[in-house]
């Protein structure tokens, strides 16, 4: 994984994948914002995020969320949160330092077993889809197991939102079959609503 820069914006890839790009921020931070716009009301919510990538799904999430709220973020990539220390401080804006936020240099499916009805939402954006990408053990938080250990870690009527860079109805179908309500949403990759068309799935577990 390696960090590029050019003039003020930043991309980090694997490989020859680019993972993400300071100039697409839009549904990311839509990943956030929608899924607090599901659970608006609710008193000390707690969200667990699942990789801090460029911090836009945790910035937009802690704007949208009162003083009382708590945020867990796992980041399994050392150097993730070591960049956002240091050359890509100013993008962090002091998000890692805000005292609603825990940060877990760790693996987020480890988390999400390890709790039960805790969370009222768990945002995943920890690869390009609905597969493990960056890491081949990701690839179990989107199987029969994975989505269940991840139910089973909700507050009835919790949220889990997974972001993707393109559409896949086999996942759609599995989130059904764990028990969730569906729903499938495109968002623009830029906040002015132009770029790529990503996908968004709210999982809704049973109340």
């Amino acid at each position: 994984m390696r960090l590029f820069r050019h003039d003020r914006d930043f991309i980090i890839a694997l490989d020859r994948n680019e993972l993400m790009s300071s100039r697409m921020s839009g549904s990311e931070m839509a990943l956030a914002t929608m899924t607090c716009d599901r659970f608006a009301g609710r008193k000390k919510p707690y969200l667990l995020i699942g990789g801090y990538g460029m911090g836009f799904t945790l910035r937009a999430a802690l704007a949208a969320l009162g003083k009382d709220a708590r945020i867990t973020v796992a980041e399994l990539v050392p150097e993730i949160i070591a960049w956002a220390r240091g050359p890509m401080n100013e993008l962090a804006a002091g998000c890692l330092d805000d005292p609603r936020v825990d940060l877990v240099l760790g693996d987020v499916g480890a988390l999400i077993a390890s709790c039960t009805g805790s969370y009222d939402a768990i945002l995943l954006d920890v690869d390009n889809g609905p597969d493990g990408l960056t890491c081949e053990d990701n690839a179990q938080l989107y199987t029969k197991q994975g989505l269940r250990a991840a139910r089973l870690a909700l507050k009835p009527g919790g949220i889990l939102a997974v972001w993707s860079a393109t559409k896949d109805p086999a996942f759609t179908a599995r989130l059904g079959r764990a028990g969730f309500e569906v729903e499938e949403l495109g968002v623009r990759a830029r906040s002015n609503g132009k770029g790529p068309m990503h996908v968004i799935w709210f999982a809704k577990a049973s109340a």
